[in-house]
């Protein structure tokens, strides 16, 4: 017998605002794929900052999201969650 898993604030699906649509796509999923998803477009369109891997240089689509041209992948995180509703 299996119990369905209990909603958490990590696994609540979330609505991404019209910006961050624009990178993953309008549909609610969970925080930590949200975040899997925004790697995945960084790595796909090599936004990482050749010199330092941990800082993220942000596209015109990014930069809507983020609010400005280059942040820390701890920066991203916080700046992601004021996109999710």
């Amino acid at each position: 017998m299996t119990t369905a898993k209990k909603e958490t604030a990590f696994n609540r699906a979330l609505k991404p605002s019209a910006e961050l649509a624009a990178v993953i796509g309008p549909n609610a999923v969970p925080r930590t794929e949200i975040v899997k998803l925004v790697w995945d477009y960084i790595k796909s369109n090599n936004l990482q900052n050749p010199k330092n891997k941990r800082n993220i240089l942000a596209d015109t689509k990014l930069k809507a999201v983020f609010g400005k041209d280059e942040v820390t992948m701890f920066e991203m995180t916080g700046l992601l969650g004021k996109h999710l509703s």
